[in-house]
């Protein structure tokens, strides 16, 4: 009895230590989990999704758990909390970190859109956009101190109107309610993210009239980023995950309006695919998305005077403090 209990328990430990060893040996790579929050859910971010829906990050040996958090202070909050390990955010959410003399500041390392997302959608739009006309308006513009809003002033600014004088400027609606406020009559413009802009044009609530991605140039408008901490520890994974944004950005740039619809659709329940794809294509007509993971000099340069006329930089930070392109530069070497 005492024997056959001795077997039992020596041919348990041998499968037990069989696989362990199988599974180090043989049984395919280890899978590193990263937490992801991006500040939204839009089809602004496509190359995000194609990554999770193609397989990139996978295949890369990463499971990557993407949760939305509405806003750029909250989703920053979550990043500096450790609550989550990487950010999809506006770039300017790390300059203000760095400003208030972190000892852990945010480093942006691969950029994902490399223009505002926004349009100007007009009440009552019709024919070719006078912007003079938009002086004396109610305009329901974005949160004071975000990419959105720095974008729209400096487009109305080049225009020769400012913001604050030469117009109703209507800020105290929090960006998750800004369409439903248009919809309910706040404003004659407002400024809007696809797919909500082609939804209104379609139900005839307005029309676009501009761009302020064309309007404001190119600038690292939302890019990846993670704690200096989290970089230095997870070097490794740092690059992995930026080698399956490569790979996003290369299949994106590589198929049609159409094609990426049916990529992304997943994460946009109930969304008209018509609408999808209309919003991808406005998005690749006009450059938004990213065709590699590096923030040039020209494009943080830029940035820096959108936040200056803004009234939001407190100093010029230069973008060697808080950018590492190595990862991203890596990858656009490496990634076919």
């Amino acid at each position: 009895m005492l024997k056959n209990k001795r077997g039992i328990w020596i041919g348990l430990f041998s499968l037990v230590l069989f696989g362990m060893v199988f599974s180090g040996c043989g049984g395919g790579k280890s899978v590193e989990k990263v937490k992801v929050g991006e500040v939204t859910r839009s089809v602004f971010y496509a190359p995000e999704y194609v990554a999770l829906e193609k397989g990139f990050f996978k295949e890369e040996g990463l499971d990557v758990e993407l949760q939305t958090i509405p806003g750029g202070d909250k989703t920053m909050t979550a990043l500096l909390s450790g609550a989550i390990d990487v950010a999809l955010v506006g770039s300017e959410t790390s300059i203000y970190v760095y400003q208030q003399g972190s000892d852990d500041p945010v480093i942006n390392f691969g950029q994902v859109t490399q223009t505002d997302g926004t349009f100007l959608m007009a009440r009552n739009g019709e024919g070719k956009l006078d912007w003079n006309k938009v002086k004396g308006s109610d305009f329901l513009g974005q949160r004071k101190g975000g990419m959105p809003q720095m974008a729209g002033e400096f487009t109305l600014r080049k225009h020769n109107i400012d913001p604050h004088k030469d117009l109703n400027l209507i800020q105290n609606i929090d960006f998750a309610n800004i369409a439903s406020a248009y919809l309910s009559g706040t404003g004659d413009y407002v400024q809007l993210f696809e797919p909500q802009a082609s939804i209104f044009e379609k139900e005839g609530k307005g029309r676009v009239v501009a761009s302020f991605g064309e309007e404001s140039g190119h600038l690292p408008y939302t890019v990846f980023m993670s704690k200096q901490s989290y970089i230095k520890k997870h070097n490794d994974t740092v690059q992995k995950f930026t080698n399956a944004l490569q790979k996003a950005q290369n299949w994106v740039q590589q198929h049609s309006p159409e094609e990426i619809a049916d990529a992304i659709i997943p994460y946009f329940k109930d969304a008209d695919k018509n609408i999808i794809i209309s919003s991808v294509k406005r998005y690749k007509d006009q450059g938004t998305y990213a065709a590699d993971p590096i923030v040039d000099d020209a494009e943080w340069n830029n940035l820096l005077d959108v936040m200056t006329q803004a009234g939001e930089l407190k100093e010029k930070v230069p973008a060697k403090a808080i950018v590492d392109n190595s990862f991203a530069e890596k990858a656009k070497s490496s990634v076919k």
